[in-house]
């Protein structure tokens, strides 16, 4: 029986996927095999030494300590493209509610008093205040062309943008995805020369921190609209009021209300509901159950930030997973072991990824736990599962 831990609510389809004859799911359990959390803070947290996964319900991992899990053997699992149509539509939607005005146009109108005569009156003085433009031939630009990006480059296509994009790292199933029409740029510097609109679609690490910045800005389009439903702080929040103030930038619309941004003028502040539909609720559950599920019981590994994808066709035979840092000679040393027990291999597969190896083993006999132990003890070795 597996016992998984919940930090954070977790819809009932995802958890659904974890069969009650296998696994025992609560918000408060001891020794859980592992974790399933949405938004939960983790790097305060004591994690149990008999933890073997972690999985987010959502893409970024900021709030998970990834490192200190690395080193423990332990993979983080994320769910990216989970929420990508929630997140896109919401994209959308700041475009339009900053091209019509339509945050500071609602606010004049619940601010209008007196009989509907004098509100009509009041109306037809004030409209001219709100006058916005349309999408149709205005210039979007999208910074990260992940699962996210593509749906919106596209989207924006359609509506008849000219989108341009920029990543360096952008994989060939997104490439694929993504609309011809969509022009690449080799910078961000030219991207923002170019965009009456720009959107972040990246995690947040030292190099995307304030990727908008007071300088970048100075090198930015007039009246650029900025939206930021990726993290916080891609954008320095100050140097784009000041921007603002200076009649640089049109607005900026993004999912991170702080006391600076709140009561700013042409600012729109969202309550993070980047991934707040029924929909993306339930596909991050599903997927993050899925995948820790896999990993648990087959050692299969999808979807993990920190180790390499781990996939091998279960055989007919017993399952070793090894987990370890990625030097020399480790398969070597797992093999001899195996080979001491007199055990025939019928299937191995190693794979690396940065500081960390995973090595999955088919044997055609039972595993010892003499093996598992001598295999544990082996220096490099950070975790050692039979399946």
């Amino acid at each position: 029986m597996y016992k998984i831990l919940t930090l954070n609510h977790i819809r009932v389809g995802g958890l659904e996927r974890l069969p009650r004859d296998r696994y025992e799911v609560a918000s408060e359990i001891q020794h859980p095999d592992a974790v399933l959390l949405r938004s939960f803070d983790m790097h305060d947290w004591p994690i149990p030494d008999t933890v073997k996964a972690v999985g987010r319900a959502g893409a970024g991992v900021n709030n998970i300590p990834v490192a200190a899990l690395s080193a423990r053997g332990i993979p983080v699992f994320n769910t990216p493209g989970a929420n990508a149509n929630a997140v896109k539509e919401l994209v959308l939607a700041g475009m339009l509610l900053a091209a019509r005005n339509i945050g500071p146009a609602w606010d004049f109108s619940r601010g209008l008093r007196g009989t509907d005569a004098e509100l009509t009156k009041q109306v037809e003085a004030g409209k001219k205040h709100f006058v916005g433009f349309e999408l149709p031939k205005r210039t979007l630009g999208v910074i990260g062309l992940g699962a996210i990006g593509v749906k919106v480059a596209n989207a924006a296509q359609s509506l008849g943008m000219r989108v341009i994009g920029y990543d360096p790292h952008i994989t060939v199933d997104n490439a694929w995805r993504l609309s011809a029409q969509v022009e690449h740029v080799l910078s961000v510097d030219d991207v923002l020369s170019q965009a009456d609109f720009v959107t972040f679609h990246v995690p947040l690490t030292d190099s995307t921190r304030h990727l908008i910045n007071a300088a970048r800005l100075q090198r930015a389009r007039k009246n650029i609209t900025i939206l930021n439903f990726a993290r916080a702080s891609v954008v320095d929040e100050a140097a784009v009021c000041e921007a603002i103030k200076a009649g640089k930038v049109h607005a900026y619309v993004c999912d991170f209300p702080s006391s600076i941004l709140k009561d700013h003028e042409r600012v729109i502040a969202l309550p993070h509901l980047g991934a707040s539909t029924e929909e993306a609720e339930e596909n991050c559950a599903i997927m993050v159950a899925d995948q820790v599920r896999d990993y648990l019981e087959n050692g299969t590994v999808l979807n993990s930030v920190n180790f390499p994808d781990l996939i091998m066709p279960r055989s007919e035979g017993y399952r070793l997973l090894v987990v370890n840092s990625n030097i020399p000679h480790m398969i070597e040393r797992i093999s001899a072991a195996i080979a001491k027990a007199n055990i025939n291999i019928l299937d191995l597969l190693n794979k690396s990824r940065g500081q960390i190896a995973c090595t999955l083993v088919d044997g055609a006999s039972p595993i010892p736990e003499s093996v598992v132990a001598e295999i544990a003890a082996t220096e490099g070795v950070l975790a050692v599962r039979s399946l």
